[in-house]
């Protein structure tokens, strides 16, 4: 099974903690680093360009740049295009998902319900970067 290396973008300080949680105890994933909206992320992705994730997962609302800040902020540049964004909220509205998916998402994945479930969010999120093949076999980690 591949391990993906992913940069979490969420501005809960509780959010971040019971994912790293989820994301830790699955195993699935390396966290390169956990920002808390689009102006850090972007300003981390200039700053590491060495260390670029396989994969963005990005809360959609909050201060700063937001979800749909990055989609376009990722999609507008060559050096980050490759990189597939998941966006993630409480939202399952369709008209939300959509305006998500047509700028450019991988993907949108509705948050849980509680913190207790974060590890099949994760083995979830997993299945769904394989099944879609969003990574490129070479630019995930051996696990």
């Amino acid at each position: 099974m591949r391990k993906f290396k992913i940069i979490v973008v969420e501005n809960d300080e509780d959010e971040q903690f019971f994912m790293k949680q989820g994301f830790d105890t699955s195993g699935l994933f390396e966290i390169i680093t956990m920002v808390r909206n689009g102006d850090v992320l972007l300003e981390w992705l200039t700053d590491n360009q060495a260390t670029l994730p396989d994969v963005i997962l990005s809360d959609l609302n909050m201060p700063g740049k937001n979800g749909y800040d990055i989609i376009s902020g990722i999609k507008s540049n060559p050096t980050y295009t490759h990189i597939p964004v998941i966006i993630t909220s409480t939202s399952s509205t369709k008209t939300i998902v959509d305006k998500c998916l047509n700028l450019g998402a991988a993907d949108y994945v509705v948050k849980p319900d509680t913190f207790i479930e974060y590890v099949p969010y994760v083995e979830n999120l997993h299945r769904l970067i394989e099944n879609k093949n969003l990574v490129k076999d070479s630019d995930a980690l051996a696990s």
